[in-house]
């Protein structure tokens, strides 16, 4: 059911959902509610992966939800492969994330950086022609916007498939964990309140965590304890640059998409939790649809695996409207939950939600493309 279905005629002045709008301790930070506002790609930094100040707008609309964890922000140029995203690895992308975060934090507002690298499914013609990186010369399976043409004037981009990845060497890991822990050390510096390390949806950690996509035969690969070794690298080696009750971990252990797959992801989900529970990190952020629609809803859950090895905070993400978020938190089965798309065209979500009023509909003609329009103008509800 959607929210709306669920909260006709209800009284719009009564909290509908006392455990969601609870407040709860994720590590070190004190949230007033357990709504979280899931990371979303918008494409409207500059073309240089600076921020802008209407991104600060953006994230200053939704600043009443417990936590914000920011769009995907590339900890590195070869891991940069989405026209309009932003960065996090110089002075200028640390000065316009600083514009952000102060925007969110003068609205009231908590907000963690997600560092991200695309690896395999970063595209030649956003690395001067360069091959992308990944565990395994593996293609991921479909089509990523390309960048646009000199001239361009807005409107769709063109699509290209993915490309068979440069297998990584040494030094190449040594770079992307040198990687993760400067975009931390930044995160600190732009303001952030935390880091979430993106080790989902078939990027450069989920690559070697899965194994249809690690067939590496050296010591990052073949053992689920192998091909979890870099993101135990790479926990730690942002664990150096700030507290570990400001550290997240986003996971998808048992997504397929872009040709993603493991063999047991129950087993892997194990293994994450372990790694979570030895640096003690403030949350473990779970995709796992309870509904197929963007990602397809698992045959074999495997929260409770992870619930197993991980006595943390975990943030439920997939499908949820306020009810079901409600349920899961009262019953344990979360400690917040996440929510993307309605966020798009409902900034003020969080009230909408605890009053059961209707939600918008996002134009997505406008989600990863263009300037305000389907970005910050999006009313209020009456």
């Amino acid at each position: 059911m959607t929210v709306c279905q669920t909260m006709e005629g209800a009284d719009h002045g009564a909290n509908l959902h006392p455990a969601l709008f609870s407040p709860v301790r994720i590590g070190t930070l004190d949230l007033p509610n357990r709504v979280v506002m899931a990371p979303l790609t918008r494409a409207r930094a500059g073309t240089d992966q600076v921020p802008t100040t209407m991104m600060a707008h953006y994230y200053a609309q939704r600043a009443d939800c417990g936590l914000i964890i920011s769009e995907a922000t590339a900890v590195d140029r070869l891991g940069m492969g989405w026209y309009g995203a932003p960065g996090l690895w110089d002075e200028a992308m640390v000065a316009g994330w600083r514009v952000v975060t102060d925007a969110v934090h003068s609205a009231g507002g908590r907000i963690f950086a997600q560092l991200w690298h695309m690896g395999r499914l970063v595209l030649p013609e956003y690395l001067d022609g360069e091959l992308p990186i990944g565990p395994s010369p593996i293609a991921g399976e479909g089509e990523t916007m390309a960048p646009p043409e000199p001239g361009y004037g807005g409107g769709f981009l063109p699509m290209k498939p993915y490309v068979v990845p440069r297998e990584m060497n040494q030094a190449d890991i040594d770079r992307v964990i040198a990687s993760y822990s400067a975009a931390a050390r930044n995160a600190v510096a732009a303001g952030f309140d935390g880091v979430e390390i993106h080790g989902a949806n078939g990027y450069i950690i989920d690559q070697f965590l899965q194994s249809k996509t690690n067939r590496r035969s050296d010591g990052y690969g073949g053992s689920v304890a192998h091909r979890t070794r870099l993101l135990r690298e790479i926990v730690e080696a942002v664990a150096t640059q700030i507290d570990r009750g400001r550290i997240g971990l986003r996971i998808s252990p048992t997504s397929e998409r872009k040709g993603m797959g493991d063999e047991d992801p129950g087993l892997l989900a194990e293994a994450i939790g372990r790694i979570a529970s030895d640096f003690d990190i403030a949350y473990v952020h779970l995709i796992e649809p309870i509904a197929s629609g963007f990602m397809e809803r698992p045959e074999y859950p495997v929260m409770a695996r992870l619930r197993g090895a991980y006595a943390g905070a975990v943030i439920q993400n997939g499908s949820f409207d306020a009810t079901m978020a409600d349920a899961f938190i009262a019953g344990g089965q979360a400690d917040a939950v996440s929510f993307g798309r309605p966020y798009i065209a409902n900034p003020d979500l969080v009230r909408r939600m605890r009053q059961g009023l209707p939600l918008a509909s996002a134009n997505f003609d406008f989600a990863y493309v263009g300037g305000e329009r389907g970005y910050t103008d999006y009313p209020l509800a009456d």
